[in-house]
């Protein structure tokens, strides 16, 4: 028996007179941000470089925000996936890819574009930038690696009521480069709201300096994902060669939780994800160090 619907179509007839054009269509894009851990030198050879995160924009060269500094993407065509387009525009705009993305969230705001309804999904990816090199391609008309620092400008307040507790902060993030003299920003206003178990978290962008569309949005909303899934993932051993010490992976948890860790209680937690080598590192001005790889049968353990 063929199921009908109530004007008494089959499924095939029902597909054969819809329209198509009933709905709104909005646009549909996908942005990849790329994070890297860097090194900047000190000038005391016997104290460490000190280490940074960074990610990847591109200089927008044209409208709208046209010399803004934005996340690589663009729009999705009709004959490729999400994660499709995101993969050939990072090609396209940043001579970048073979990288593995993860999905970071899709966001629909109304008004996020100004030239129509624009629905974007997010990618991202935490790569080793030593052996990348990025190249400004398509409507990009330049590509760099932007550290980044997050601080908060206006402190936490929470307000308890019967049924929720909802907590505000203000923060500002700063994307900066060594060779350019320029002001990268955005000021965000965070606001969690706690209904039993429950979080809710909105972000509302208050200001961007020489950042595009609702760029500071997503990058936040990446941070925020890579700081929760440090804690029961592998994803900080992306940010290390093969081969490393400790120290360095110390660093890269300190840099993405922005809090110092004791060595010892480091270890305990890293210590199951590890596997001790024979080789040593040795550099000037440093006893030499241990190696250690990933462990990639670390939660079988």
């Amino acid at each position: 028996m063929v199921d009908r619907n109530e004007q008494g179509l089959n499924e095939k007839e029902f597909l054969q007179s819809y329209d198509a054009g009933k709905y709104e269509k909005p646009s549909v894009t996908a942005d990849v941000l790329l994070f890297t851990m860097d090194s900047i030198q000190s000038d005391n050879y016997k104290k460490n470089d000190k280490k940074v995160l960074k990610v990847l924009l591109i200089k927008r060269r044209n409208h709208p925000y046209i010399n803004s500094w934005a996340i690589p993407g663009g729009f999705v065509d009709g004959n490729e996936t999400i994660r499709e387009a995101a993969l050939r525009e990072l090609k396209e705009e940043t001579n970048i890819d073979h990288v593995y993305l993860e999905q970071l969230y899709t966001y629909g705001q109304i008004d996020r574009d100004p030239r129509m309804r624009v629905i974007s999904t997010s990618y991202m990816a935490l790569v080793d930038k030593t052996n990348l090199k990025p190249k400004a391609g398509d409507d990009a008309k330049d590509v760099a690696w932007f550290e980044i620092l997050k601080e908060t400008i206006i402190e936490p307040v929470i307000i308890e009521t019967e049924n929720e507790v909802i907590r505000t902060e203000t923060i500002k993030i700063t994307l900066s480069h060594e060779d350019l003299d320029l002001d990268i920003s955005a000021t965000l206003l965070i606001t969690e709201t706690l209904i039993g178990k429950n979080i809710h978290r909105v972000v509302d962008v208050l200001e961007q300096v020489n950042l595009a569309f609702d760029h500071g949005k997503i990058i936040d909303m990446a941070l925020d994902r890579l700081k929760n899934k440090l804690e029961y993932t592998q994803i900080a051993f992306n940010l290390v060669p093969e081969y490393f010490t400790l120290t360095e992976l110390q660093n890269v948890y300190q840099v993405i939780l922005g809090k110092e860790e004791k060595p010892a209680g480091f270890r305990r937690k890293i210590k199951d994800m590890v596997i001790e080598t024979s080789k040593m590192q040795s550099s000037k001005g440093h006893r030499p160090a241990k190696l250690y790889t990933y462990n990639k049968f670390w939660h079988l353990t």
